[in-house]
């Protein structure tokens, strides 16, 4: 049985034990225990985001019995709700207060960069499970920071590579205007050596497409990339097919994912996007974890979810490999950058600037025979994969 308890500062602790699942206040938790603080947006339009985060790194939790790498653990989930001043209050209630030993989160990220240096300055250690900024890949990168996810440039790199590839010459590129955005171009821009017609930055959180649909209709490109995240790429995919554009290949990154695509539905069928995993990859654990995932959230997962749960492997491998002594941080940073776990994407290794080396993925929106709409895997565009900034980290 899990219980849970809902804090005054808006905290929501998840204990373990090996016996049962029993909520207790952080003031009980004894000597040997491992903490865990999740920080994920939870609230608002991007909630089905962080929901698959949150969701995915409990079901690993489950999976290890409550108990990572032998220690009994308490996790503490919070909402950013998407905002980087909230997510610094957060963040220092779980390194201060709660004396938490890893932060895993968040999702965006104008909040990991802001999260960054509160968490990784208290000693503590921060597993980005979806943002990764080129900052922190290069010159910014942190001992105390790890990433599970990508570098942010490295999913639009297969879009890029892809529209290369077919022989795109003329390319409309479209992102809201933060840090993941203008990577996500700038990555796109790193495979593609064609012509833009026009490289739009829209306000965070747009919803109204109808200026840039009426642009691409103008400009008449060859094919259209966008990167639109929750419920920005919901409307902008309703949008397109609304304003009878499906003539023009839609190429996009974390706008048609099994996060955005209950919402979607047939708008979205056919388009391409990029990945380090779908749903149909095709190895035992990977199958494993869908078949767990769908029976106990009722909905197909996405890279948020894995990318998560994957963090969690490699934390119960880095404290099994220490022995459960989490007090020695060099020896658990090292079996951290070292963590022996079985990914569910296959290939997967910690750089230099402790971010992933890993194969990424042209996917496609189906249908399933269910009746649930997916990405499934078309074709692998790089094979073990080091992003393009870790020549400049110096950790």
């Amino acid at each position: 049985m899990l219980s849970n308890r809902v804090a005054a500062a808006g905290l929501i602790c998840l204990s373990y034990t090996i016996s049962s699942f029993i909520a207790l206040p952080a003031a009980q938790a004894a000597d040997g225990k491992l903490k865990i603080g999740l920080i994920y947006t939870l609230s608002g339009p991007a909630a089905v985001l962080g929901e698959q985060s949150r969701d995915g790194f409990l079901l690993a939790a489950e999976k290890l019995g409550g108990k990572f790498g032998g220690l009994e653990t308490e996790i503490i989930v919070v909402d950013d709700e998407q905002k980087p001043d909230v997510a610094v209050n957060k963040v220092r209630e779980l390194v201060e207060r709660e004396k938490v030993d890893f932060v895993i989160g968040p999702i965006f990220s104008n909040v990991l960069n802001a999260i960054v240096r509160p968490v990784t300055g208290a000693g503590a250690f921060l597993i980005s499970t979806n943002a990764g900024t080129s900052n922190l890949a290069g010159p910014e990168c942190n001992a105390n920071l790890f990433v599970t996810s990508y570098q942010n440039d490295q999913i639009h790199e297969v879009l890029g590579k892809y529209a290369q590839n077919q022989g795109y010459k003329r390319l409309f590129l479209l992102a809201p205007n933060y840090q993941a955005g203008k990577d996500a171009l700038a990555g796109f821009r790193h495979s593609y050596t064609g012509e833009v017609t026009n490289e739009v930055y829209t306000p965070l959180g747009q919803l109204d497409f109808s200026a840039e649909l009426a642009q691409i209709a103008t400009d008449q490109p060859d094919a259209v990339f966008a990167f639109m995240p929750g419920g920005m790429g919901v409307n902008l995919v309703r949008q397109y097919r609304q304003a009878g554009l499906d003539n023009i290949p839609f190429l996009s990154a974390f706008t048609v994912d099994e996060s955005t695509l209950p919402a979607q539905k047939d708008a979205a069928l056919g388009f391409f996007g990029g990945a380090n995993w779908a749903q149909n990859f095709d190895n035992p654990q990977s199958r494993d974890f869908v078949q767990a995932y769908e029976a106990k959230y009722g909905n197909v997962p996405a890279t948020y979810a894995i990318q998560a749960y994957d963090a969690a492997l490699a934390i119960d491998a880095a404290v099994r490999a220490v022995d459960g002594k989490i007090g020695d941080k060099d020896k658990l940073r090292d079996a951290l950058k070292n963590a022996d776990f079985q990914s569910l994407r296959g290939n997967f290794k910690f750089g230099p600037n402790h971010f992933p080396i890993q194969d990424f993925y042209l996917v496609k929106v189906v249908k399933r025979q269910d009746g649930k709409y997916a990405t499934e895997i078309a074709e692998r565009i790089f094979e073990n994969y080091q992003d393009n900034y870790v020549s400049q980290c110096k950790i």
